[in-house]
């Protein structure tokens, strides 16, 4: 059963007033898709995610970070999240392997957003939403599907190592919804695909 793939990330000297910029930073590092035709979507949540957004606004596919950002500065405080809905080019199955636009949420949160606790040290700095986890697993039965979703999980790990070059982090952690270990349910999948 597929599972929601995170990246969080704590940040050093994290606080209301370097948000944005660690953001941008964020923004910045990330591999935007080039062959998305939909429009990305920027909210800011004030309070909690359960409030309705203070913005919320469609961007066209190609419209640069510094322009979104521009459009959440004069909201974005201590209590603010800011969330951008996007994507990136990952390889995937509909027939036929294509590289195609794969959807993500990337996502901050200041230091007084009320959002629930990812692990003992409570709530992210930074995120980002990969979606479902299967587009980094295996299918079994699909030709090439190995290869391909090696080629996903280079991107992902290939991304995670930017990030953590271009902003100064406390830590990182790569997480699924469920708290499943996702390196347990890759090497699993890669058994039993090797099995068949």
């Amino acid at each position: 059963m597929s599972d929601r793939l995170y990246l969080s990330c704590w940040t050093r000297g994290f606080s209301a007033f370097t948000l944005l910029p660690q953001y941008a930073k964020l923004l910045d590092t990330f591999p935007f898709s080039k062959l998305s035709q939909r429009p990305q979507h920027l909210r800011v949540h004030a309070v909690s995610h359960a409030e309705p957004p203070v913005v919320e606004k469609p961007f066209e596919p190609n419209v640069s970070p510094a322009e979104m950002l521009d459009a959440a500065r004069d909201f974005a405080g201590s209590d603010c999240s800011v969330d951008i809905e996007t994507a990136w080019d990952l390889w995937q199955f509909d027939g036929d392997w294509k590289l195609s636009p794969a959807p993500v949420t990337i996502s901050c949160f200041g230091p007084d957003f009320e959002q629930d606790a990812i692990d003992q040290n409570g709530g992210d700095h930074l995120r980002i939403d990969f979606g479902l986890d299967s587009k980094f697993l295996p299918l079994p039965g699909v030709q090439g599907s190995l290869r391909m979703q090696q080629s996903n999980i280079r991107s992902l790990l290939y991304l995670v190592t930017q990030i953590e070059q271009n902003i100064p982090m406390s830590r990182r952690k790569l997480w699924s919804e469920s708290g499943a270990n996702f390196a347990e349910i890759l090497a699993k999948a890669v058994q039993d695909f090797s099995a068949n």
